[in-house]
């Protein structure tokens, strides 16, 4: 069992790593074609509907709520049972989606002005245009999830893997061979290709070799999709801050003018790349770990795999933290480009990298408390939590937007995750995983080393960035970039050593045995 997690986890590892790659090309494309405009901002916007929509369906979740109920099948070697509830829940999800995307079609002349109402009646003829074409990707990701969860319950994760890779090359595609011409357009055309072609067609394929043989057929008293449902309810019903953040986000930039949603979604987008490679990597990795020491009952070392495995998440945080605060400026030119996004655009968009990025280690570590809720077989308490956070903050929003524009949104944006993840943390600890004995000093003497080695890095990268000198060439804004995060990271390894920071030391040791070994 250890081989297949080590198997799984590589392989999603690589996926993850591989699909932020692309998303930074993707970002890149879109920052040099569209630039941060109307134009910009109404592609942004153009997801909140169809989004909404995947999260009705739970769309974001069937790897967690399905994986379980197809895996019981194959436990009882009920080949055919595992199928015959694939499509008993994927026949009644398609309805589903379906008549949602019939009523947004028509609905979305009223819905633009609650997504954006800032945006002009120009912006808001073409925030539907848009969020029309976008619309026709849903199918695809939520069958295609389906598709991808049995797999995954099979051990076939290779697919599933690679989808999201094929679902970045699309857009990136569809910029290239679209944008031009046709502005936005041709990036949304590209979304639908890229999720046809990736989430759905390649899971699809995997399943169909497996023994998938779809018919049309609707179950509606099938015991597993009644599970499936019952399961989903929470994140159904529950719209969680770590999903309305970004819709909060564009619905009070558009109140800012234009190219505020453009800045404010370049540098969450960037913000996501760390936050991937470490965050989501690590949760994925952990969760069948999670899944089978809560199973078997083993609530101590659950908590300690939990605790090492939040200590060298928050760490590595912490340094992606410091990279993004101090060659800000550098990794905004060198993704976007200087041709489409004016000097002062470029700065905005550093500016907000630097507030939202506040919020990174909070973004990585509720990834993996929520996870631990799911190991324990709670869906209800992450939701409500989230859908909590998430009612208390909208106010938020809409007050530091308004006194500080798209600085204030960011900063809003940071402090609501943060509470967020503090708050998934403590009804953890209220729920059969409290710290007890030298963990509570163990855990703050951490936290005060590595807050002290965040402040150190950005100190020192800062005070670099004051006498190195501006660069207007690629590849010096390079350099500077290369001189910056390694001044900075150096800074940060040579205190975190000296203060005795264990979990920075075990990383390093980790990384020097992966580079030396034969």
């Amino acid at each position: 069992m250890s081989k297949r997690i080590a198997v799984a986890a590589s392989i999603w590892g690589a996926s993850i790593l591989g699909s932020r790659l692309i998303g930074l090309v993707r970002e890149a494309v879109l920052g040099r074609t569209l630039g941060a405009g109307a134009e910009a901002d109404a592609y942004w916007a153009a997801f909140v509907v169809p989004d909404f929509l995947n999260y009705l369906l739970a769309g974001g979740a069937l790897s967690i709520v399905f994986i379980p109920l197809f895996g019981a099948h194959l436990v009882r070697r009920d080949e055919a049972g595992a199928w015959r509830s694939f499509r008993a829940v994927a026949n009644a999800v398609g309805l589903g989606l379906v008549v949602l995307l019939a009523l947004a079609w028509f609905a979305l002349p009223s819905l633009a002005a609650v997504v954006a109402p800032g945006f002009d009646a120009a912006g808001r003829e073409r925030l539907i245009e848009l969020s029309r074409i976008v619309l026709f990707a849903q199918p695809f990701h939520v069958l295609g999830g389906l598709c991808a969860a049995a797999l995954q319950a099979r051990d076939r994760h290779g697919l599933a893997a690679l989808a999201p890779l094929v679902y970045n090359l699309g857009i990136v595609a569809g910029g290239l061979l679209g944008g031009s011409a046709h502005g936005a357009e041709g990036f949304a055309w590209g979304v639908v290709a890229g999720s046809a072609l990736g989430p759905f067609l390649l899971p699809l394929a995997g399943c169909l070799a497996s023994g998938l043989r779809w018919t049309p057929r609707l179950e509606f008293a099938h015991p597993d999709l009644r599970a499936y449902l019952v399961r989903s309810l929470p994140i159904m019903l529950g719209f969680s801050i770590v999903v309305v953040d970004d819709w909060f986000l564009r619905r009070e930039g558009s109140r800012l003018g234009a190219g505020a949603v453009s800045v404010l979604s370049y540098a969450k987008s960037l913000m996501r790349v760390p936050v991937g490679v470490v965050g989501l990597a690590a949760s994925v990795a952990a969760y069948p770990t999670l899944v089978r020491l809560a199973g078997e009952g083993k609530r101590v070392e659950l908590k300690r795999t939990l605790l090492a495995a939040l200590r060298a998440l928050v760490l590595l945080s912490f340094l992606a933290q410091v990279a993004l605060v101090v060659a800000g400026p550098e990794i905004v030119a060198l993704v976007y480009g200087r041709r489409q996004l004016t000097p002062e655009r470029a700065q905005e968009i550093a500016a907000a990298l630097s507030w939202i990025s506040l919020g990174l280690a909070a973004w990585s570590a509720q990834t993996l408390l929520a996870r631990a809720f799911y190991a324990l077989g709670n869906t209800w308490l992450p939701a409500l939590l989230g859908t909590g956070v998430a009612l208390a903050a909208y106010p938020l929003y809409v007050w530091l937007g308004a006194r500080s524009g798209v600085d204030g949104l960011a900063l809003a944006s940071t402090l609501a995750i943060l509470i967020y993840a503090l708050a998934l943390g403590l009804a953890l600890e209220r729920r059969g995983l409290a710290l007890e004995g030298q963990e509570p000093r163990e855990l703050a003497l951490f936290a005060l080393k590595s807050v002290l080695l965040l402040g150190v890095g950005c100190a020192v990268g800062l005070g670099l960035r004051r006498v190195t000198p501006e660069a207007t060439t690629l590849v010096g804004t390079l350099a500077r970039a290369t001189l910056l995060v390694l001044g900075a990271s150096a800074a940060c390894i040579a205190l975190g050593l000296t203060i005795g920071l264990s979990e920075l030391a075990g990383l390093l040791q980790r990384l020097r045995a992966r580079t030396t070994r034969p």
